[in-house]
């Protein structure tokens, strides 16, 4: 058979090796259209995020580095708003007032020689960092002396809930300072600063009332309090200048140029020293607070599920002392060893917690069986004065019942048979007639001749004050009839007392 005739297919054939051919080359068409439109949903999600979140094309540099300078000097007016804000800030930290303390915060002008210490290491400038740092430490100087100032001679201290937030940072702090300072200085170099942000970012940071705190800690002679306000503080200070230094490279702010390249080599070196000087205390500072607000959450985790949420116990105090590495745990009454075993295996399978020491601090003289007999015996105690109560209310009401009859004898002795005794008469009286205050009465001799004799009765009164004359004439009236009625006698006289 010729070569030719090899590779003849019958026309059927042939139709189907085309249609499976057109097939494959569809499919072909169609991944490569997915792939393109694919490309093109990247491409635009991509455009869309960076002309969402690119900031570059909205910096004025020059603005920006002019602004910050600008507001790095201390000195006049400056001086006093700090002052004014240092007072407004203790009297809200006094007072426990979070509306007067964010007053406070919003006319500090404590963000300018932060922000030109984070410019002035961007971009190299020794002479603005100098500036910064000399400014930065005076408004600090100044605003430890005026809330000292403040706590030492105002007579109310009290360590109210705003003072104690601020002597003890956590992990929040680091944040709220680092991404506060990042808000700032993008709102610094965006071309028509944003104000409100500004302000913003100052109320969050709180610079000022940790120096206020500072300042009642150096009054009332806690260095607790001044250690713990002064780091806190310190945190804030870093965090914003080295966000600052951050967004002022990314933006390629232009570095300061000097004639000399060895001054300029130098300076650079200097530059970039200060910035790892200032990078090492904040990773140090971020790592510490970290672990500590781990140990902290590890510890509160502890306390609920194994000690709070067993009702049998009564822990009335407890205490974590992170430098000794202790917890502290008090109770009022005995607490078995298996429970205290049980704690230990349960603080030892927390990382955070393993290598504290636990110290349980039980009160056995409070113990339930003791109390119990405690209460017991209260108990008797209460029946026996329950008892000598009663037999005390006994002998009143004889007493009361003795002295009623001896009135009756005395009024007998005193009267002659037909007349009404008195005290009957006079609590008649008293509920007949409320407002009487004062009642008496007895049988008077008189003579209008001075010869002739008669005997007539004298009813002695007296009202409350309040009742008008005209009220008391009508009621002496309404008492003279009833007594007339009451004595059997045809003339009684009223006699206001």
């Amino acid at each position: 058979m010729s070569e030719e005739h090899k590779f003849n297919f019958s026309e059927e054939e042939e139709q189907r090796i085309t249609n499976e051919m057109n097939k494959e080359k569809a499919v072909e068409e169609k991944k490569d259209a997915v792939k393109k439109d694919a490309q093109g949903l990247f491409a635009s999600i991509k455009l869309f995020l960076t002309e969402l979140l690119d900031f570059r094309d909205d910096t004025d540099r020059d603005a920006t580095i002019t602004a910050i300078k600008h507001d790095i000097p201390f000195k006049g007016a400056t001086a006093w708003i700090l002052v004014c804000s240092i007072f407004v800030a203790s009297i809200g930290l006094n007072a426990d007032s979070t509306a007067v303390v964010i007053g406070a915060m919003l006319i500090s002008p404590l963000m300018g020689p932060i922000l030109g210490v984070g410019l002035s290491i961007a971009i190299n400038d020794i002479d603005t960092l100098k500036k910064s740092l000399i400014n930065l430490a005076t408004m600090i100087v100044l605003s430890l002396l005026t809330a000292f100032l403040f706590f030492w001679l105002f007579p109310l201290s009290t360590e109210t809930s705003e003072l104690l937030g601020r002597t003890r940072p956590d992990i929040r702090d680091v944040l709220i300072a680092f991404f506060g300072g990042l808000a700032l200085i993008i709102a610094r170099t965006k071309k028509g600063t944003i104000a409100s942000v500004i302000f913003g970012v100052a109320i969050a940071t709180a610079l000022m009332p940790p120096l206020c705190t500072a300042g009642y800690g150096l009054a009332m002679g806690n260095w607790s309090f001044f250690g713990g306000a002064m780091y806190l503080f310190t945190i804030n200070t870093i965090f914003i200048a080295l966000a600052t230094f951050l967004v002022l490279k990314v933006l390629r702010f232009p570095m300061l140029k000097y004639a000399n390249s060895a001054k300029r080599k130098r300076i650079s070196r200097v530059a970039m020293a200060v910035a790892v000087i200032v990078m090492i205390p904040a990773i140090w500072t971020f790592l510490t607070v970290l672990k500590e607000s781990k140990i902290d959450m590890a510890y509160k985790s502890f306390l609920k599920e194994e000690i709070t949420e067993n009702r049998s116990l009564w822990l009335y105090d407890e205490d974590l002392d992170m430098d000794a590495k202790i917890i502290n745990l008090y109770f009022n009454g005995e607490v078995s060893d298996e429970i205290v075993t049980a704690w230990q295996n349960a603080k030892n399978k927390s990382a955070d917690l393993s290598e504290f020491r636990l110290v349980i601090n039980a009160n056995k003289t409070r113990s339930v069986d003791r109390m119990a007999q405690s209460l017991d015996r209260a108990y008797a105690d209460l029946d026996r004065k329950d008892n000598v109560i009663e037999g005390l209310q006994k002998q009143i009401e004889e007493l009361q019942a003795n002295i009623s009859n001896l009135n009756k004898v005395i009024e007998s002795k005193n009267t002659n048979q037909d007349a009404v005794s008195f005290s009957t008469l006079s609590r008649d009286a008293k509920i007949k007639f409320s407002d009487l205050e004062y009642f008496g009465y007895a049988k008077m001799l008189e003579s209008k001749d001075f010869i002739n004799i008669d005997t007539v009765t004298v009813a002695n009164v007296r009202w409350k004050v309040q009742l008008a004359d005209s009220l008391v004439f009508m009621k002496e009236r309404d008492l003279q009839k009833w007594l007339k009625n009451e004595l059997k006698v045809d003339t009684v006289f009223i006699k206001r007392n």
